[in-house]
Formats: C-alpha cells, structure tokens, sequence
C-alpha cells in the first residue's frame, strides 16, 4: 500500500494540516481532564465558585477548539482520501486502456472491474482512517501515559496490568480474522464473475432453460463469500466486548486502589477522576490503532491487487519515435509472421506471407479456429507478432505508434459492440466531428437508413447499452457505418456481414465498392458468395496458407477453398 501513496504527493498540504490540526485537538483532550481535576480538587473542596467558572470558561474553549480542529482535519482527511481514490481510478482506466487483448485474456474483466471499484474504496476508506488515527491514536496514548504519571505514579502499575491482556486479546484476533480478510477480495471476485456472466449471458441462460442452475452458481458464490464475512464478523465481535471488559476492570481497578490512596491522604478525588479518564483514552487509543490492524489487512491485499494492475508489463507497447513513409498509404505486408496465443501448444498462424494493396480487396476465408480473427488482429496490433513482421506503408507496426496506426484502420468487429447514446453518437464514433451529412452518407452505404428512417427520432435514436434494443443485423450495419465515416486507408470486415440476410449482404457490397475503392481492404467471411468478387483470396487452415488466388484459380488449385464452396453452392453455381 505504501507504493501507493506516492500519488498522495500533491495532498501534501492537506495532509500537513490534518497533522498539525489532529495534534492541536490532542493536545485539547489530554488538557482537559487535568481541569477538571482542578475544579474538583480546588474549586470545589473550597467552594470558590468563582475559580470554578473561570477554569469551566477555560475548559468550553479548549474544547471547541478542539473540536473545531477535529472537524477540519475529518474535513481535510476526507478530502485527500476522496481525491486519492479518484487518482487511483484514473490511473487503473489509464492502465488498463493500454492493455493489449492479452493483458485482457490474463487478468479477466471481471476482477479489473472489481479492482477499480471495491478494491479503490477498500484502500480509500482505510487512507481516512490513517490520516485521521495515524497522529491522534500514538498521541493520546503516549500523551495520557505521561499525563497518568503525572497524576499519580502510585497507580500507574494498573496500567502495567490492563495494557499486555489488551495487547494478547487484540493480537489473538487479529491473528485469525486477518488472512479471512484477505480472502474476501477474492471472494468478491467470483462473485462478480458470476453476475457478469449471468447478465450478459442472460438471452442464452433462458434459451437452454438454465436459470436454476446460474442460481444454483450465484447462490454458492453469494453463500461462500457470506459464509467467509460472517467468520469474520464472528471473530470480530468478540474484540469489543472483551476491551470493554477490561477496560471496565481497569477503571474497578483504579476506583479500588485510587480509593485506598485518598483513604490514606496520598491522593486527591480530583487526581482520581483524571487519572480514570487518562486511563479511558488510553485505552480507547489501542481501540483506535485495533480498528487499523483490522481494515489495513484488507486495504493492503486490495493495494496488492491494484497495483498488480499498475504494474502489469504491457505486451503491446508504444515506439520511443514513429517511423512514417508518406509515398505509401494503405500497404499491407506480411513477411514469414508466426503467431501463439500464451499457454496454446500450437500456434495459431504459421509463416503467413502476402501483401496487399489500395484499390484491392483482400477476403480470408477457412475453417472455424483456422486463425483469420488472429491474422487481422496483427494488422491492428491488438496483439504483436511472436516471430516475422506485419508492416503497413513499409513501416514495421512495432515501430508505428498505436494511435497513428490505428487512425489508419477502420475496424469492424465479429462481435458488433454499441455504446449508450444516440444512433448518431454511435456512428461519430468513427469520427467526432462528423457532419450531419456524412453520419446520413455513411448510413446510407452500410445499408442502415431504412431501419433509422423508420425509427421515431431517427438519428436521435437512443441505443440502449450494449444495444440490446436493435437487432444484430443493425447492430453490424451501424458498425459499418462507423467505420465508413472515419474513411481510413485500411478497412477490416471481420466477419461483418454475417447476420445480414443475402438481399441486404449484396446491396452493401454493391454500395461499398465504390466507397472504399481506394482503400485497402480486408473481409473476413463464411460465405463463399460474400469473398467470390475479391481481387486476392487468402485461404487459411489450421494457421497455416492453404491457397492464395481469385475464387476461380482457387477452385482448380485449392482443395480446402474447393470443399468449402462445395459445401455452399450448388453443383450449377460451382460449375
């Protein structure tokens, strides 16, 4: 946790004065039982009533300032803790946005989700706690042990006594709650992962009737993190009442003996009320520091877990300079590129070598797992080659910034992803500032406005979040439509028109052709009828070129190319 708190740098100020205020309010509290001990001991035994108004006067300020500084530093203390949590937050989003699909596959989204949010209030709340307890706590006690001494030394070896059995109480407890601590963040991680999926999954749960099952699995997650909290708690509970009992002895214990002293004149009852009061805020101090032994194990196995995130090595990651070749744009090349997924035992792409060009059309085309999502992903640098080299406009992509290559690319996904907002929203995603006009163009060619125009607000259109309120056919046109709109050098369909019925399929390609005409083009598709007309077909199989040609040189060269389309066409349309 303390590698951290470097990013509570610029609270510094703040932090100064929570210090300075806390050690003021300090000061105030352990002022004040030695007052009242002179109000009793001379006020009161002399029944001088002006004596006890002046120092009574003396104790109402001491105490609003007191508690004036308290309510300060809280104030302050909050404000560094809420503002730390918010740097927290920002640099987790920052970090994770430069994760490639491989720092997604190994972390998991659900415990990313998790470390930005639970694991940041964890460490949030025990950063207030810290701030406010850190200087208060060490403080009171140390201060109410000499103040105790100074009262009367004679009792101070009831302290000797009640201080080692807190000691062995706390420590006890603490030994048996704290690696449960630990394992509520993990816990909660499963717990997370399970509702997500459920959630997302939720059309496929009720299409195979397993809602009593995803309950089953939510219910044992839910039960086995409740289970862990409620040993916890059980472990807990017995904390404070065994400090309230010896802290109960305690005071018996100093009422007991402090009586026989006054009995035998070597105290005063006014000595006598201090020192139980000295005594209470001792023991309240080590109360103070348990709550800090208590929450700082959980604080730090959430620090321990976002600051595995901080410090992830990105595998994908930024050229120190950009090499730019401005005769070219839009050139693709693969020379010899091998590629394995961590922890496969084959790789997915094996010794790829092609090139392609503006104006051309390149589709892939092969058997499911054959690699065709692997190949276009390395164009995109979403993961980096293991061995080879994907160079665009004759620049490795590793020596190509990610922002300057991706601003080449217009993607569109095998899995269509909307954001909440408008129709038109959506499609500016491409590109922000995009006219009205252009949004309307890059509709029209992805084959959308006849769904858009019928819509009541048009353009205005709310899309709900992941778009569950358009079909998937839309969801892929509106897709398109964004990429369109970015009118990029390089275009990647990766299995883009799959959930377009073929009357829809043929008119977009028909649209499309003269839109991306100067564009390099890449389409992956199952259908043969979708990669016939392309200039270049590259046929994968198990990672492997199993063929590169037009649809009818593959026909007579390529087997795999020829059993798929086989597999689609009639006997007529392959002859």
């Amino acid at each position: 946790m303390v590698k951290l708190y470097k990013f509570l740098r610029q609270f510094s100020p703040y932090i100064c004065g929570v210090f300075l205020f806390l050690f003021v309010q300090v000061l105030s509290d352990l002022y004040l039982p030695t007052l009242m001990a002179d109000i009793v001991d001379h006020g009161i035994v002399n029944n001088d009533i002006g004596y006890i108004l002046q120092i009574g006067g003396h104790m109402l300020l001491i105490a609003a300032g007191g508690t004036l500084c308290a309510i300060i530093a809280n104030f302050l203390s909050a404000k560094t803790a809420v503002g730390f949590g918010r740097i927290l937050r920002e640099k987790i989003f920052a970090k994770v946005q430069s994760f490639s699909l491989q720092e997604f596959d190994k972390l998991g989204t659900a415990t990313l989700i998790t470390r930005t949010t639970n694991d940041v209030n964890q460490v949030q709340q025990v950063s207030v706690l810290i701030l406010s307890m850190m200087v208060s706590a060490p403080l009171t006690c140390l201060g109410g042990i000499f103040m105790a001494i100074h009262e009367d030394p004679g009792l101070t070896w009831v302290l000797l006594v009640s201080v080692p059995a807190l000691f062995t109480v706390i420590g006890i407890v603490l030994s048996r709650g704290i690696p449960l601590f630990k394992l509520m963040q993990i816990k909660l991680d499963k717990l997370n992962l399970v509702l997500r999926e459920n959630l997302t999954g939720i059309r496929v749960i009720r299409a195979f009737n397993r809602i009593e099952k995803e309950k089953k699995r939510f219910d044992e997650a839910n039960l086995d993190l409740m289970n862990n909290a409620v040993k916890v708690n059980k472990i807990m509970a017995v904390l404070m009442p065994m400090m309230m009992l010896i802290m109960n002895f305690t005071t018996i214990g100093i009422i007991w003996f402090g009586g026989i002293r006054i009995n035998n004149g070597e105290m005063q009852v006014g000595s006598l009320m201090a020192f139980i009061q000295y005594t209470t805020q001792i023991l309240f101090s080590f109360l103070m520091m348990t709550m800090l032994f208590v929450t700082v194990p959980r604080a730090q196995a959430s620090a321990a877990r976002i600051n595995e995130v901080l410090e992830t090595e990105v595998g994908v990651k930024d050229a120190l300079q950009t090499k730019v070749v401005p005769l070219k744009k839009g050139f693709v090349d693969f020379e010899n590129v091998s590629f394995r997924y961590p922890g496969a035992e084959q790789p997915a792409l094996k010794e790829i070598s092609f090139s392609a060009g503006p104006g051309e059309i390149t589709a892939i085309i092969g058997g499911t797992g054959s690699g065709k999502s692997t190949l276009v992903n390395l164009i995109a640098r979403f993961y980096d080659v293991g061995s080879g080299r994907v160079l665009v406009d004759g620049v490795d992509v590793r020596e190509i910034s990610q922002e300057h290559l991706r601003a080449k690319i217009g993607f569109v996904p095998q899995k269509s992803v909307l954001f909440s907002g408008t129709i038109a929203d959506n499609i500016r995603y491409g590109k922000e500032d995009a006219s009205l006009e252009e949004v309307e163009h890059a509709a029209q060619i992805a084959q959308a406005m006849d769904f858009v125009a019928g819509m009541e607000e048009g353009f205005d259109h709310i899309i709900a979040q992941g778009g569950t309120n358009v079909s998937g056919g839309q969801k892929q046109r509106l897709s398109i439509a964004r990429a369109l709109v970015k009118k990029p050098e390089i275009y990647i369909f990766d299995d883009s028109f799959s959930a377009l019925d073929f009357k829809t399929d043929a008119k977009l390609r028909a649209a499309l052709k003269p839109e991306i005409s100067a564009a390099t083009v890449f389409i992956i598709a199952q259908r043969v009828a979708t990669v016939m007309d392309a200039d270049r077909i590259i046929v994968l199989d198990d990672g492997q070129i199993a063929g590169i040609g037009t649809h009818r040189e593959l026909l007579s060269t390529c087997e795999v190319y020829h059993e798929i389309v086989a597999s689609q066409l009639s006997e007529g349309e392959l002859a």
